[in-house]
């Protein structure tokens, strides 16, 4: 696994500030569109990059968080790659002795080597995803909730 850390500079971010209001624009065309690719094109060359919808998504991630000035961290692994219990918890946000229940209640799958537990860093997303849809999902619930109650959100 290699791990890609920028630190966003304050030139960055004020790029990216000023994109933000087309990148949303941008962005929100992407989102609709069924096609799995998106048209690229670049000053100088004539021919359009065909780039996968995801990454296309990926990148105005990137430039949404850099406009508010946070740092990222891109990583590239196999399907195989294994992270440490720390990694792992640094990724989610959370305290490591909170990941290692979660192991051990077997909401994510790992295994040991020795003592130490690993973690597929794939099983590790598709818990976060998981955890997201669920949390946009409730959200979603009390939302409707509150209009249904006319509670004035």
């Amino acid at each position: 696994m290699e791990a890609i850390l920028e630190k966003t500079t304050k030139s960055d971010q004020k790029i990216a500030r000023a994109l933000r209001p087309r990148v949303t624009e941008v962005s929100a065309a992407v989102a609709k569109t069924s096609s799995s690719t998106v048209p690229l094109r670049i000053a100088g060359y004539k021919q359009p990059l065909e780039i996968p919808k995801s990454a296309m998504t990926l990148l105005f991630t990137i430039l949404d968080n850099m406009a508010d000035g946070n740092s990222f961290a891109l990583f590239l692994s196999d399907d195989n790659a294994e992270i440490s219990t720390q990694q792992g918890a640094d990724l989610l946000g959370v305290s490591r002795p909170h990941l290692v229940n979660l192991l051990e209640k077997g909401e994510i799958p790992f295994h040991k080597v020795g003592t130490h537990r690993r973690i597929q860093l794939k099983d590790l997303i598709a818990y976060n995803k998981k955890i997201k849809k669920n949390r946009a999902d409730k959200l979603d619930f009390l939302a409707d909730q509150a209009q249904e109650l006319n509670l004035g959100y």
